[in-house]
């Protein structure tokens, strides 16, 4: 399991990606499951780091794993229309007012 630092933004995302492609190139796993639980400050950057995680994890042949993303980051997700492809859960449906 790899885990995203406290903090990803744009002036960092580069930095925390490259440790993250090294460790993933050396995963032997089936399944790449990255850890966002740490996540305290971030921008719409965690979601780019974390759509290359993926990229990387199905390039080498195996599934993705998103784990214990914060409300926010899954906010963030679905305006940006990438929750689905991160494995986040969509919004539960708001029943029709008549």
């Amino acid at each position: 399991m790899l885990t995203l630092p406290a903090t990803v933004g744009l002036t960092d995302a580069k930095a925390v990606m490259r440790p993250l492609a090294d460790a993933i190139s050396r995963e032997s796993a089936d399944q790449l499951t990255v850890d966002a639980a740490g996540l305290q400050q971030f921008d719409s950057s965690a979601l780019a780091v974390l759509l290359e995680c993926r990229r990387l994890a199905e390039k080498s042949g195996r599934s993705f794993q998103l784990s214990g993303a914060p409300p926010r980051l899954s906010q963030l997700a679905r305006l940006y229309g990438v929750a689905e492809l991160l494995g986040l859960a969509p919004l539960p449906e708001s029943p029709a007012t008549a």
